[in-house]
């Protein structure tokens, strides 16, 4: 039993759901309603005392299904009044633990979670960027990701998701996609900002799409049409977030590599040969070498003006004597 959240025409409404097996795969489904304000059914008798409303205890019976109080607790506990959570905060500490010892062994679970789920925990539990070696951790880490079905799943990640700061959502989702694979370039798995960006983009977009694709992770799910609801989040946490912030002399050479990403080294120009030139301006050597560059420059235009394609010319002729006029040009350069 978990809560879950869901954007009904632009308010945030909230749902009381439950995991279930049926036909080998884990579902999940509805069992109560709280509406947009949760705390309606928090009753509060005096002191530090609550309890939830007997409404949600008979509607949940209802369906077969009859939950702890620790249960009702942890799904009411962020609604819970402020004051009174803060002083019943050490007593829950102290029972989670108490719970938690009570858990079967690490053997009991199922730690054969989808790839994707385990790069997100890991991320979110240590911060760890580089994910290549995720085969490598323990399975007791990610004991918290079973028997859930994938909607129950996406609700707790959307709940740990909260504790990413700004500056870590992208490459939150740089890694957790794992992007860094695509590129050979050794910052890639640290500093993914100084990557051609307009690479990343088509990367992410294509690995997005194959998981929103893939059966194996959407076991259990109604079919749906378009990107799922829960992969749209990551779209927006991709293209409407920036990398971290970094130093000076980071951003100075993130923004040199970035400005000469497209360069291309210029063409060389053809060599044309001092008789070459001769021939095609019916000069001698010598006196083009006495021409001043106004000189050379006004004996080009009257060549031009007989060899243009416009005016009758052939267009490799023009394209020689172009090539010869700036080989002259040159060779008074130097």
């Amino acid at each position: 039993m978990y809560l879950a959240r869901k954007h009904i025409k632009g308010r945030l409404h909230y749902f009381i759901r439950e995991s279930y097996l049926h036909n080998g795969y884990l579902h999940s489904r509805n069992l109560f309603d709280l509406g947009t304000d949760p705390t309606r059914f928090i009753r509060y008798p005096g002191g530090n005392a609550y309890y939830i409303d007997e409404i949600v205890e008979e509607s949940l019976a209802a369906f077969g299904s009859t939950p702890t109080g620790d249960q009702l607790d942890d799904i009411f506990w962020a609604f819970l009044d402020p004051d009174i959570r803060i002083k019943l905060e050490p007593f829950r500490r102290r029972e989670f633990r108490s719970r938690q010892a009570k858990r079967p062994p690490v053997d009991a679970y199922d730690d054969n979670r989808h790839i994707f789920d385990r790069r997100r925990l890991i991320f979110l539990k240590t911060g760890q960027k580089n994910l290549s070696r995720i085969d490598a951790v323990p399975a007791k880490m990610f004991k918290i990701l079973s028997n859930k079905s994938r909607d129950e799943l996406e609700q707790q990640f959307i709940d740990m998701e909260r504790s990413l700061r700004a500056r870590e959502v992208k490459t939150y989702v740089y890694a957790v996609f794992n992007l860094q694979d695509f590129f050979t370039e050794s910052y890639a798995k640290s500093v993914p900002d100084f990557l051609d960006q307009s690479q990343v983009d088509a990367h992410f977009i294509s690995e997005i799409c194959k998981l929103n694709e893939d059966a194996e992770f959407w076991a259990g799910v109604d079919p749906f049409g378009g990107l799922n609801e829960y992969l749209i989040r990551y779209a927006i946490m991709f293209f409407d977030f920036d990398y971290e912030p970094r130093n000076f002399m980071d951003e100075y050479i993130r923004s040199f590599m970035n400005n000469r990403r497209n360069y291309r080294p210029p063409v060389p120009h053809p060599a044309i040969s001092m008789e070459t030139a001769c021939r095609i301006f019916g000069k001698s050597e010598e006196t083009l070498m006495k021409m001043s560059r106004r000189e050379l420059a006004r004996l080009y235009r009257r060549r031009a003006r007989d060899l243009h394609p416009d005016q009758g010319g052939q267009a490799p002729q023009f394209i020689k004597l172009t090539e010869a006029y700036k080989s002259l040009q040159r060779r008074k350069n130097e």
